[in-house]
């Protein structure tokens, strides 16, 4: 593809890129596709949650005793009807699940933007939905992790107390390892998140995480992009700990790169990274981070998991051959250990 502005070139495009995270409640899954809705903006990029698509509110959950991650639960034919026709650049009527109240809102219109992210339980459970979706990201915090988030969730933002929340979690527990965790097999990408070496104060009070970003391996690539450790930086501005490690796991006979970051980095770690993101799109200016500032492992993991993600969607701009060969590329085989602590 010509060397131009790819915001531009994915405006006039009649493509609907999609990109799928699956995880569990609270699992953090809006916070890794931030940096790529920060690049592109609110114009090219809009938003759902699988959460509408569930097949009973909460009344009749109860009362037929089953959760929402329970596959009979959920209205995947409607699921996959709505997405293709978003792809094929149709407005659709979406259905809304209202979590104050449990219930169901009336239904809203939803135009598809030029890049669609669905963020849910479930959105890599049909062959049909898979087919649909051009990256796959399986989020998947250490239990520790996702107890503390969603606890803090629920309770400040959704009105549960905490004695309600960690209940439903034990209730859910089953049904997450039987459905949920298996879809991870399916993913490009698996981010993992654990508390900070550094201690879990660090975590709770500074966002600092243990994070990990498992990739399958990428056959092809615009151009090379350098993460650059400028050490005069390090050794004369850094303040703060942080550490970098790259490992390969082989799973199912597979191998995929395990790059995993903690502590926090100073800016001048990953400002040739975002120019290098810059150069391959003509998206100016990328600046995710303060001159000066840090950067959390996290940012860090959404920074490169943006340049794979963006890597994909050139690929399929570029030629119908290219496109082909993204397309029929082995995907991630759960090869990170998600559901298997």
């Amino acid at each position: 593809m010509p060397r131009s502005d790819l915001k531009r070139v994915i405006a006039e495009s009649s493509y609907v890129f999609v990109i799928g995270v699956a995880g569990d409640s609270g699992s953090g899954k809006t916070t890794f596709t931030r940096a790529i809705r920060e690049i592109f903006g609110e114009d090219l990029v809009s938003t759902f949650s699988l959460d509408d698509y569930h097949r009973y509110d909460r009344r009749e959950r109860k009362v037929l005793g089953i959760t929402p991650l329970v596959p009979e639960a959920n209205r995947f034919d409607l699921l996959e009807e709505h997405l293709a026709a978003l792809k094929s650049g149709k407005t659709i009527q979406k259905p809304v699940y209202n979590h104050d109240n449990g219930m169901f809102d009336p239904p809203v219109e939803f135009r598809p933007t030029k890049i669609l992210i669905i963020e849910g339980l479930h959105p890599f459970i049909t062959e049909r939905l898979r087919d649909l979706i051009d990256f796959k990201l399986y989020v998947d915090p250490d239990p520790d992790v996702k107890r503390a988030w969603k606890i803090k969730r629920d309770v400040e933002q959704r009105g549960y107390s905490i004695d309600a929340v960690i209940r439903e979690m034990e209730e859910r527990r089953p049904d997450f390892e039987r459905y949920v965790a298996p879809q991870c097999r399916f993913a490009d990408a698996v981010i993992r998140i654990a508390f900070s070496k550094y201690g879990r104060e660090v975590s709770e009070e500074r966002n600092v995480y243990h994070v990990t970003l498992c990739q399958s391996r990428l056959d092809k690539s615009i151009t090379d992009v350098d993460l650059s450790i400028d050490l005069f930086s390090l050794l004369s501005l850094s303040r703060r700990d942080f550490m970098v490690e790259f490992t390969t796991e082989v799973i199912d006979g597979r191998a995929m790169g395990a790059l995993t970051f903690d502590g926090e980095l100073n800016d001048a770690v990953v400002k040739k990274l975002e120019r290098n993101i810059e150069l391959q799109t003509q998206v100016r200016p990328i600046d995710l981070v303060e001159s000066g500032a840090y950067l959390t492992a996290g940012d860090m993991a959404q920074l490169i998991l943006a340049w794979r993600i963006i890597n994909r969607r050139i690929f399929i701009e570029s030629a119908p051959a290219a496109s082909s060969e993204v397309r029929a590329a082995p995907t991630g085989d759960g090869g990170c250990g998600c559901g298997r602590r």
